[in-house]
């Protein structure tokens, strides 16, 4: 009778080992990375968000920033928007008639002389007065700064739009006070307009007058954009530019 032989012999190798994976966070820094939270408007930069507006800024506080006289640009819209505010809400916290006047009055002196000797000096170069003569006659100067040292642009626009903007909110409420029938407020309006439009023409005639100067200097000189004519030419030359912007400028 024959022995059966083993089906398998020898011993069994084990299979092949899987190669190990590499344990734990590859590339990280010891230091753990903050979450970065995304908000509308806001773009993810490295590890902080940044906001599109850090680029440009806008509003009043880019104004103030790219204006040369901030302080004097500020003083400018306070005084002229608090006449407004507490003529038009003067109501609603005292029924004290002759505080409510006072205040105004007070708001607006204060713009006044503050539009006239400061704002118009420092942002765009100019400044009025009227002075009487030895006669009484009556006779407006003007003021101006050199060419060479122009304003400020931002300065130069918000000072215009003032100037021209709160002339015409006070006539509208000089509109609302009529069809209300409100009499006795009717004076501050009237006195406030008084204030504004004096400013309004008196830097209107100071910058026409500073234009006209600069027409002339330029005549006078024979200079004509960066070119100089001289003799017989220049003088032809200054004629005809001093002729054309008199009749531009007044």
């Amino acid at each position: 009778m024959s022995s059966s032989a083993p089906l398998l012999s020898g011993t069994i190798e084990p299979d092949e080992e899987p190669p190990t994976l590499p344990r734990g966070k590859i590339g990280a820094s010891s230091r753990p990375s903050e979450p970065v939270v995304l908000v509308p408007g806001t773009t993810a930069q490295g590890n902080v968000a940044t906001g599109i507006g850090n680029a440009e800024e806008g509003g009043i506080r880019g104004i103030l920033k790219q204006s040369s006289h901030p302080l004097s640009l500020l003083f400018l819209y306070f005084f002229r928007s608090a006449a407004i505010a507490v003529y038009v809400l003067c109501g609603l916290f005292t029924d004290n008639y002759v505080l409510s006047i006072v205040v105004v009055v007070v708001l607006l002196s204060l713009d006044f002389w503050n539009t006239r000797n400061v704002s118009g000096r420092t942002l765009v170069g100019l400044r009025y007065w009227n002075e009487v003569d030895e006669e009484g006659e009556s006779s407006w100067v003007f003021e101006s700064r050199d060419p060479s040292r122009p304003a400020n642009a931002i300065d130069a626009k918000m000072f215009w739009i003032a100037l021209y903007a709160y002339p015409l909110g006070w006539l509208a409420l000089l509109f609302v006070s009529l069809l209300k029938f409100n009499v006795s407020f009717l004076p501050i309006v009237l006195l406030a307009l008084v204030f504004n439009l004096s400013n309004l023409l008196g830097f209107t005639y100071a910058d026409r007058d500073a234009q006209r100067r600069w027409a002339n200097g330029i005549a006078s000189s024979g200079n004509l954009m960066g070119f100089g004519f001289g003799g017989i030419g220049g003088q032809l030359v200054g004629g005809m530019v001093k002729n054309s912007l008199g009749r531009v400028f007044g």
